[in-house]
């Protein structure tokens, strides 16, 4: 008998009327794909396991959502990338059990997830996008170079941080603001504080 979650009974049993079916019958192929299946509820939605994650279903106001965790190397360009973590959907909104593939196909599909996994083939880590130059005005640069605690901080700081301050003063339409501005910046700086540390808890 299929080893079932509790948790996972109940998404399924608080899901719209036209999703249950679906969920249900995913369930109980990835059951006969894999006898060996745990489920488990990760991000708040259905996920099963088999050394490791092989795929996660869910519903929403009007249509599920099935996403294979090793999609590309499973489903190939059938399926578009849902996000930047890497797991991939099918490219259509499902809404009723005649989105789906044939039982067939998509045993298929679980099957080469559980190979996957028994193998031990990670998932491709997703591309890092090549960080933008920081431009820093040579203005910006002076004041800083005058005081070195300042510098040192702004320097260790992350892109985001360094841009949140370069943003803040390149943007004063007045000298005498973005004199002012600058001042500030340093005081922070020399004190370790990004530029929005006020509303950091």
């Amino acid at each position: 008998m299929a080893k079932t979650n509790p948790g996972v009974d109940a998404y399924i049993a608080n899901s719209a009327d036209f999703a249950r079916p679906i969920l249900n019958h995913l369930r109980e192929l990835v059951h006969e794909a894999c006898p060996e299946v745990e489920e488990t509820l990760k991000w708040r939605m259905p996920h099963f396991l088999h050394k490791g994650i092989l795929f996660g279903i869910a519903a929403f106001k009007h249509h599920c959502m099935l996403h294979f965790w090793k999609g590309n190397l499973i489903l190939g360009n059938k399926f578009r990338k849902a996000h930047e973590g890497g797991t991939w959907q099918f490219d259509r909104r499902i809404t009723a059990l005649s989105d789906l593939p044939g039982d067939r196909i998509l045993l298929g599909y679980m099957k080469k997830a559980v190979e996957l996994n028994e193998s031990g083939i990670k998932k491709e880590a997703p591309k890092r996008k090549a960080s933008k130059e920081l431009v820093v005005p040579d203005y910006f640069v002076a004041v800083l170079r005058k005081n070195p605690k300042a510098r040192q901080a702004f320097e260790k700081f992350s892109y985001s941080h360094k841009k949140e301050y370069v943003q803040w003063i390149t943007e004063a339409k007045r000298e005498e603001t973005r004199q002012k501005r600058m001042q500030t910046a340093i005081e922070w700086l020399a004190e370790g504080k990004p530029r929005n540390w006020k509303y950091q808890t």
